[in-house]
């Protein structure tokens, strides 16, 4: 059978919504608990989107927070440097599983062929043979460990002296990783060998880990339409004819469906492990282990991260959920409608709106600048209004953590995410 002449399973949207929430741990509620339960959360989420502002908590720990009760600040570092649970790597700052390393390694080596990657070694190779040979002696390296003005200065996103910007190709290459962050949140880097498990260690084909890469892409989106696959594979050669092909051998093999969702254009594919999932939320019932262990959405409010992966496709956000989300931090002040740093509020499986806040860290005290609706009817409804003072006074616990734990602003290389690609 064709792909063309496959029929696929349609979905609604209330389905599609609660899927996409619920499968990331943010519907009907929260149910995991403490460092386990991050580190459950974390998986569920595929990929965890570092950010080092802190305008009212950090976004990853925004995100964690929304999905797990007890959650602390920095969990999510305990378990990747501490436990080496996790591993840092990627151009948008991304957290993903250790076990998942041997497939990134080959991404890491066709890096060394990326413009955007090889440019350094282009123009500070004496750099990048200094810094490489510290590592091989076990230092630990970071932006800090040279002074300005012992370096060559370098105008780059990634780094302001040629050291910052050498570790930072390393580390794109996978001759470093990431050993810790320091307190203000600047990347350690020590080399591979020394800070993975060697049975992580280990290589893949190429064709192994795109597969991989390609299942993982469809699983932490849900729905994909796997575009932007020459950026995820860092294969410049990759055709839209080759990604066809490879669909198809997928659905050949009952890896993966196809899907309609009401609301979003075309089809799109879902893992077909996922399925039973969907059939259960279609049949009114929640799916096993959804079951919440503390007040659900429709009871409590839960403030979104600006990066949380569940709405980070802001058109399938838009057409599913009727809500148009961008970041305000990447508009200039003149083009923001809703603030600096505003949240999305999910209530029940609804986004209804979205806030602006503020920590003020002398007093530990969360200033909302502003709180917008789309339908008022919604903003003057009782149950609602309970359900955002519960939520506000939750996110105020966690930007007291925040505050409590502020060593500044971080220096150097790490400044502020780039936006996750959008596929």
């Amino acid at each position: 059978m064709s792909a063309a002449s496959r029929v696929p399973l349609g979905v609604s949207r209330d389905v599609a919504r609660r899927f996409l929430l619920g499968r990331q741990g943010l519907w009907p509620g929260r149910r995991w608990q403490g460092l386990g339960g991050t580190e459950k959360a974390m998986r569920a989420m595929g990929d965890l989107q570092l950010d080092p502002l802190r305008v009212v908590a950090r976004a990853h720990d925004l995100a964690l927070a929304s999905r797990v009760l007890g959650y602390h600040e920095d969990d999510w570092a305990r378990l990747t440097y501490d436990h080496r649970k996790f591993f840092e790597y990627g151009g948008w700052l991304a957290v993903r599983p250790i076990e998942e390393l041997p497939y990134y390694r080959v991404l890491m080596h066709r890096s060394r062929g990326r413009r955007w990657v090889n440019w350094v070694v282009d123009d500070h190779p004496e750099a990048v043979a200094e810094m490489r040979a510290l590592l091989a002696k076990g230092h630990e390296l970071s932006n800090r460990s040279f002074a300005q003005g012992d370096r060559r200065r370098v105008d780059s996103y990634r780094g302001r002296k040629d050291s910052a910007v050498a570790l930072y190709y390393l580390w794109r290459t996978g001759e470093a990783m990431v050993v810790r962050r320091t307190p203000t949140f600047e990347r350690v880097y020590a080399r591979t060998s020394t800070v993975a498990p060697r049975r992580h260690l280990r290589e893949v084909s190429e064709g192994e880990a795109d597969d991989f890469l390609l299942h993982k892409e469809i699983q932490t989106s849900g729905f994909s339409k796997l575009n932007g696959m020459n950026n995820l594979l860092h294969r410049e050669e990759l055709t839209r004819k080759d990604v066809d092909a490879w669909k198809a051998r997928q659905l050949d093999a009952g890896t993966v469906v196809e899907v309609e969702v009401d609301g979003l254009t075309g089809r799109y594919l879902m893992m077909a492990g996922d399925v039973p999932t969907l059939e259960t939320l279609a049949a009114g019932r929640l799916p096993r282990g959804w079951r919440p262990i503390g007040p659900t959405t429709s009871e409590e409010v839960t403030f979104l991260s600006p990066l949380d992966p569940a709405i980070h496709h802001r058109e399938q956000t838009r057409r599913l959920w009727d809500f148009d989300y961008k970041w305000g931090v990447y508009d200039k002040v003149e083009k923001r409608k809703f603030g600096y740093y505003d949240l999305p509020i999910l209530w029940g499986d609804r986004l209804v709106g979205r806030t602006d806040l503020r920590l003020d860290r002398r007093t530990g005290e969360l200033a909302t600048l502003g709180l917008w609706h789309d339908d008022e009817a919604v903003a003057s409804d009782p149950a609602y209004r309970d359900a955002l003072g519960r939520g506000m006074e939750r996110l105020r616990g966690v930007a007291r953590q925040a505050s409590a734990g502020d060593p500044g602003s971080p220096d150097g290389d790490d400044g502020a995410s780039a936006p996750r690609p959008v596929r």
